[in-house]
């Protein structure tokens, strides 16, 4: 089954900046585009605000027009739009388990109904079973030129990060992008090592071979997969949020993988995506466990 990239729309500068993106990855790797509108009829005694045919109007009338201008930009891209009536997050999920990927607004307040925002986006990221992209207002295909590279966090065992190398090698291979493979270590207490994780340290040379060694592990089928892409292996002693950052200006694209837990305040997404999506000026793509 082909997926589409699909695109979340609410009418804010943000999520037409979503829009834009994600009918140019459409295009570089040749799927089709979707667009979705999720939305809920608004009535208020002292406005008037039209009744649900009125309302579903302005909503299509609003969608078609960001439509319309995908597709002169992009005459041969196949588009399909949903106007779908219902509650956000669970219809951005429901979509973005169709899709490719789902690519979103970073933030924003739409003028018919804004769903990009705050707690909405942040379920969104956590429930969905596909990668999420988020992109900020004033995303320009320029930020796309050579030599910038797609930049992806590696932690943990290889099958930790696989999901977010797969989407990272992918999206580079179609554009022709260098992956920065960026896996950051910070001196644990001695009594975390276990006596077997101590030997393998001591083979290793020291603590900074160790970590390079075990990126090299986790990249390996990715490199055989992709044999065209090529790939900067980047380790460096920091916490992953920081050093993933201070890497943000060279990047097109920043990847992360998504630990997403609940709490008694609400979903979290963990420290490090979360990081990363509020400090990282170039669209960031957050993806879930394989």
């Amino acid at each position: 089954m082909t997926r589409p990239i699909t695109a979340g729309v609410d009418g804010s500068e943000e999520s037409l900046a979503a829009l834009a993106w994600a009918a140019r990855e459409a295009v570089r790797r040749g799927l089709p585009l979707r667009v979705v509108h999720a939305w809920r009829f608004q009535s208020h005694d002292a406005v008037d605000t039209g009744d649900f045919a009125t309302q579903e109007g302005w909503v299509r009338e609003s969608v078609g027009e960001a439509v319309r201008a995908v597709r002169e930009r992009h005459p041969d891209l196949e588009t399909t739009t949903d106007v779908l009536e219902g509650d956000a997050v669970e219809t951005l999920v429901r979509v973005a388990g169709e899709a490719e990927a789902l690519v979103l607004g970073s933030r924003g307040h739409g003028r018919i109904v804004g769903f990009l925002v705050g707690s909405v986006g942040q379920q969104v990221i956590v429930e969905a079973a596909r990668p999420v992209v988020l992109v900020r207002a004033g995303d320009q295909p320029s930020a796309e030129a050579a030599g910038r590279e797609i930049v992806v966090g590696q932690q943990g065992d290889p099958e930790d990060s696989a999901a977010a190398l797969g989407f990272a090698f992918a999206t580079a291979a179609a554009r022709g992008a260098t992956v920065r493979a960026v896996r950051a270590w910070t001196l644990p207490p001695v009594f975390a090592y276990s006596p077997g994780s101590l030997r393998l340290l001591d083979e290793a040379g020291g603590l900074e071979p160790y970590e390079q060694k075990a990126l090299g592990a986790a990249l390996a089928p990715w490199r055989e997969r992709y044999p065209d892409v090529h790939v900067i292996e980047h380790v460096e002693m920091g916490s992953a949020g920081q050093v993933l950052l201070s890497v943000a200006g060279t990047a097109q694209l920043m990847v992360v993988g998504r630990r997403a837990h609940r709490t008694a305040v609400g979903a979290r997404i963990g420290s490090v995506a979360h990081g990363v999506l509020h400090h990282a000026d170039c669209p960031v793509a957050v993806v879930p466990p394989a």
